[in-house]
């Protein structure tokens, strides 16, 4: 017999969306050891933390995307737009064991067509924010604010920057932990969960050092049950999502 949390029923899937392709300009990932009641807290029925070291691991994936376009249109006539998006690495039970992924409650984006085309077009029901990137070789910044929402991120990139985590002993665990949880599930418009799976052969990070965050949306949490771990930073890699037709459990309401 299946476990009380496994996936059972695929009408509450949103219908997958047609394939996209974009190029990554730059993606920093901001990860959170996170109390794993807290954690659970915040997921759908039937999703449950992944743990590492007995926390739960969240974050925010701040995107800069160009060329983002159906993946069968041409290069040149991508969209561009800048996007976060909260996270939660999960797990859910399927008839052929545990599969892992993350889960995205908030979705937010500086691109007006993004927010229209989003779960219908696009990947996501994004909300509208100004995201803002500032780059150098050796030093990144990145500037969120929205009505729901603000977040600020400055670092320090480039070679000899050293890796430090309580989650992971070294960046390749990290990177690993990362990329192997490529589905993503938020929900839909409809209100359903919608699945997409982020594909890429040209996968590589390097270690950000952080030195200054803030995020409304984690600080909202109780006191002491969400701290900063460690940051990657991605740029110029090729990707691909696709819709994913995989049974996931009806989304409830999340609680403030």
């Amino acid at each position: 017999m299946r476990g009380e949390h496994e996936v059972r029923d695929r009408t509450n899937v949103a219908p997958p969306i047609p394939p996209m392709a974009a190029r990554i300009a730059q993606r920093v990932l901001v990860n959170y050891r996170v109390d794993p009641t807290v954690a659970q807290s915040l997921l759908p029925r039937g999703l449950r933390p992944q743990l590492i070291a007995g926390q739960a691991v969240a974050g925010i994936c701040l995107i800069h995307l160009t060329a983002f376009r159906p993946a069968w249109f041409a290069l040149e006539i991508g969209h561009r737009s800048r996007n976060a998006a909260h996270r939660i690495a999960v797990e859910w039970d399927t008839a052929d064991g545990p599969a892992t992924g993350v889960y995205i409650p908030r979705r937010h984006s500086s691109s007006r067509l993004a927010r229209l085309a989003g779960g219908r077009v696009f990947p996501g029901t994004h909300l509208p924010a100004a995201v803002v990137f500032r780059t150098t070789d050796s030093d990144l910044t990145v500037d969120v604010g929205a009505d729901d929402l603000r977040v600020h991120v400055a670092g320090r990139r480039g070679a000899g920057i050293p890796f430090r985590s309580r989650l992971f002993d070294t960046l390749e665990e990290s990177s690993t932990f990362f990329r192997k949880d490529a589905v993503g599930w938020s929900p839909s418009r409809s209100g359903r969960l919608e699945g997409l799976r982020l594909s890429t052969d040209a996968w590589r990070v390097e270690p950000l050092v952080v030195t200054d965050l803030a995020s409304t949306f984690f600080e909202a949490l109780p006191a002491g049950s969400a701290e900063f771990d460690h940051a990657l930073f991605m740029h110029d890699v090729p990707t691909r999502w696709s819709g994913v037709s995989t049974p996931a459990p009806s989304p409830r309401l999340l609680q403030d």
